[in-house]
């Protein structure tokens, strides 16, 4: 049986996160997204590691080099599963103002 990351802890991480970010607006090798840290290229090698394990990235060879770019179908993935959340957290703020509107005086 094949063990897969969860995506969730995997961006639960800023680094992977700002990788992602990163990821969003071109295609770069891990030697390029390790020069926007100050990490290793072996961290930052470890963090493409497990982006990809997740499926969040996807791997291009190009000659020698990889060049990594976001799965935007399984990012996707992700904001459709937290979407009802928002909503639902949305929808509470707006009562919650609501309230706070009927008990605090104008000025």
């Amino acid at each position: 049986m094949e063990l897969r990351r969860d995506v969730f802890q995997a961006i639960a991480d800023p680094t992977r996160r700002a990788i992602l970010t990163l990821l969003a607006f071109q295609a770069m090798t891990p030697t390029a997204i390790a020069e926007n840290f100050g990490s290793t290229r072996q961290t930052i090698s470890k963090h493409i590691q497990i982006l990809s394990a997740c499926e969040l990235l996807q791997p291009q060879q190009n000659g020698r080099e990889i060049h990594y770019t976001l799965n935007a179908k399984n990012m996707k993935a992700i904001a459709d599963f937290i979407e009802p959340f928002r909503v639902l957290w949305e929808e509470r703020f707006n009562k919650l103002e609501d309230v706070m509107k009927q008990y605090i005086p104008k000025k």
